[in-house]
């Protein structure tokens, strides 16, 4: 009996074809057929990261005429006065027949003494600032050596903010010119965002008067220079939204 099992298992050897190659790691085993039943392995297909960050460019062009708005906000008497209604905190809703919009990135522009930082602050917002990341940074809030860094470290933290699809994005810097703004829009714009800028039209004399009574003031002559180079905002450079901030008129 024992022999007769041996010579069968024997011929089972002999008819049983074997593996020429290593390809599968054990040498002897049968490779399996490859056909409709048995296809090829599947191989898994990376996306490259350029193709996830290409985004259709739209920052040279003006803003559609579609989104553009214009509106004029007064500034209260006492900055601690809640506004009206705050419809920046809405949803962005762009025109049915435009590219739907990702979000907006509001740009404050006005002199120091202009009440930016009140407008922020009487609307519950903490933007992205200049004076922040000097504290930060350099843990003085007066620093200006380092303008460069400042600027693009704020820069990197709004274009973190894109990539996470934030809705509502707020910068609190001066932005005098057309030259400053540029850099803001065209990053925003990249990535599919409305642009919103917030003017302080205030007068000089106005601003110099509020600096007067702060705790850290900006040199006069500096603010005049600023004024010189502040220049209004307009549709063209890609703005879908401008927002004009006056004083109240006196009687």
């Amino acid at each position: 009996m024992r022999n007769w099992v041996r010579e069968r298992m024997k011929r089972r050897k002999k008819n049983q074809p074997g593996n020429e190659t290593e390809a599968t790691g054990k040498v002897g085993q049968q490779k399996p057929p490859v056909d409709a039943l048995h296809p090829e392995p599947i191989v898994p297909a990376y996306h490259s990261d350029a193709a996830d960050s290409a985004v259709e460019d739209h920052s040279a062009a003006p803003a559609p005429a579609a989104r553009r708005r214009v509106e004029t906000e007064v500034q209260p008497e006492s900055p601690s006065t809640p506004p009206p209604g705050t419809p920046e905190q809405k949803p962005a809703q762009a025109a049915k027949s435009a590219r739907p919009s990702k979000g907006v990135v509001v740009l404050a522009i006005g002199l120091p003494g202009s009440g930016k930082t009140t407008w922020f602050k009487r609307r519950g917002v903490t933007p992205l600032s200049s004076d922040m990341l000097r504290t930060i940074l350099f843990d003085d809030i007066t620093e200006q050596r380092y303008q460069g860094l400042v600027f693009s470290t704020l820069r990197s933290l709004l274009r973190a903010r894109l990539i996470a699809r934030m809705p509502w994005n707020y910068v609190d810097a001066t932005n005098l010119a057309p030259n400053e703004r540029r850099q803001w829009i065209k990053m925003s714009r990249s990535f599919g965002y409305d642009v919103h800028a917030v003017f302080f039209d205030v007068p000089l004399e106005v601003c110099l008067e509020r600096n007067r009574k702060r705790d850290r003031q900006v040199k006069e002559e500096l603010v005049q220079r600023m004024a010189a180079k502040l220049k209004a905002p307009s549709f063209e450079e890609g703005f879908s939204k401008v927002t004009v901030v006056r004083v109240k008129p006196t009687a």
